[in-house]
């Protein structure tokens, strides 16, 4: 399991969405990628949770653009006029990480476009395991290509990593945002979704998908844990969070209980 890394040769424009301040750009394979860079918002933590909430779901048999880690030099987005994005590109030199740009995708609206129960009630299983608070109705991060449904935009994921507390207790976290999810109300066979996707991933996927995170994202500051500490807890959470899937699982249903 590996990601292919490419140069960043071409900035093409930003995307403002949110406070990240993402960009389409093209790298040196002559394809183009929304870039996620290191220099915006949570930092390589936002990188962290993109590569991992979009690698779990490829493993789930998600449709997911190919994640690729992005080199970007002190030339790149040089003609760049904007201050604020000159900046953002200072700040991200090294390593960043891009999602293949889907040409012509549209955003899914889960009122107009339908998506069956079971693949709802998928996602929202997918979600509530990688704590994703960012897949509501405002921003639901689906989009419709080749008449596909992909999922994009998983840097929310994992959100317990920005305070870095108790790794254990934040495995076993309800996560009540789950009420927010665009999905809820279709999801009407979560317990479904449990058994079969927890057959599809095991406790090595998961940490092969953790090793996939580089060393400098993983240096930090205020934190004295070394790349292989932080790497390890990472897959303390995750393999520890789907071996007790009943607790989020139980607060989906009720969730979903409480709005229909």
């Amino acid at each position: 399991m590996e990601l292919r890394r490419q140069q960043l040769t071409r900035y093409v424009t930003p995307l403002r969405e949110g406070g990240s301040l993402p960009a389409l750009a093209e790298a040196d394979d002559g394809f183009e990628y929304v870039v996620k860079f290191r220099g915006a918002g949570h930092g390589s933590k936002a990188l962290i949770a993109e590569l991992v909430g979009g690698e779990v779901a490829r493993a789930l048999g998600f449709n997911v653009p190919e994640l690729v880690f992005l080199d970007l030099d002190e030339d790149f987005g040089r003609t760049e006029g904007d201050e604020e994005v000159q900046d953002l590109l200072k700040a991200s030199r090294g390593l960043n990480l891009g999602l293949h740009f889907l040409s012509g995708a549209f955003t899914i609206d889960p009122y107009v476009n339908e998506i069956d129960e079971y693949t709802a009630s998928c996602i929202v299983w997918l979600d509530a395991f990688l704590t994703n608070v960012d897949r509501t109705v405002r921003n639901t991060n689906m989009l419709r290509w080749h008449r596909e449904l992909w999922l994009i935009d998983h840097g929310a994921s994992l959100y317990f990593h920005h305070a870095w507390t108790d790794v254990e207790k934040a495995a076993l976290s309800p996560f009540s945002y789950i009420r927010d999810h665009a999905l809820l109300p279709r999801a009407s066979r979560i317990y479904e979704a449990d058994k079969n996707l927890r057959q599809k991933i095991t406790p090595r996927t998961l940490q092969k998908i953790v090793r996939l995170i580089p060393d400098e994202w993983l240096v930090w500051d205020g934190s004295d844990k070394s790349p292989a500490e932080l790497r390890e807890a990472y897959a303390e959470f995750l393999i520890k969070r789907l071996a007790n899937s009943a607790i989020f699982v139980k607060e989906a249903i009720d969730a979903r209980q409480r709005l229909i």
